[in-house]
C-alpha cells in the first residue's frame, strides 16, 4: 500500500478536520447567529423551498445555531455526532435553497460538499482526541 505509515495519524488528521471546518463554521454562522431576529428571518425564508413557510424566525435561529454551536461542538469534538446531524440538515436545506433560487449546481456544491463530509463524520465519530472519547472512553471501538 502506499503511504500506509501515515495510518497511525489518522486520529490526528480526523483532529485537524474537525477544528478546521470548526473554526469555518465559526466565523461563518457567528453573524449569523448575532445578527438577530431580522437576520434570522431572512436566513429562514429558505425554508420557502421546501413548502415550509411559517415561523421563519425560527428556522433562522436554528440554522445560524446549527452552524456556530456545531462549529464548536466541532472543535472539540463535544456532542459530535448530534452536532453532525444538525449541520447536514442545514446544508441540506442550503443546497436546496440555492437550486431553487436558481444558482445551479455551482451555487449549491459547497452546501453539497460539505453536508457530504458531515454525513460522513457522523458515521466516522470525533475520534480520540475529543471531549466525547475523554466523556464516555468505553464506547470507542477503535482504541
Amino acid at each position: 500500500m502506499v503511504l500506509t505509515f501515515l495510518n497511525k495519524h489518522r486520529h490526528i488528521g480526523l483532529l485537524i478536520l474537525r477544528i478546521g471546518l470548526g473554526c469555518m463554521f465559526l466565523i461563518h454562522g457567528g453573524p449569523k447567529l448575532f445578527g438577530g431576529p431580522e437576520k434570522w428571518e431572512k436566513i429562514g425564508m429558505a425554508m420557502n423551498y421546501l413548502g415550509i413557510g411559517f415561523i421563519p424566525g425560527f428556522w433562522g435561529f436554528m440554522a445560524a445555531f446549527s452552524e456556530f454551536i456545531g462549529g464548536a461542538c466541532l472543535i472539540l469534538g463535544l456532542f459530535f455526532r448530534p452536532a453532525c446531524i444538525l449541520l447536514t440538515i442545514t446544508m441540506l436545506v442550503a443546497a436546496i435553497f440555492h437550486l431553487g433560487r436558481g444558482d445551479g449546481f455551482s451555487g449549491a456544491a459547497h452546501p453539497i460538499e460539505v453536508g457530504i463530509v458531515f454525513l460522513s463524520l457522523i458515521l466516522i465519530g470525533a475520534g480520540k482526541y475529543s471531549l466525547d472519547e475523554r466523556l464516555n472512553p468505553q464506547q470507542s471501538e477503535d482504541g
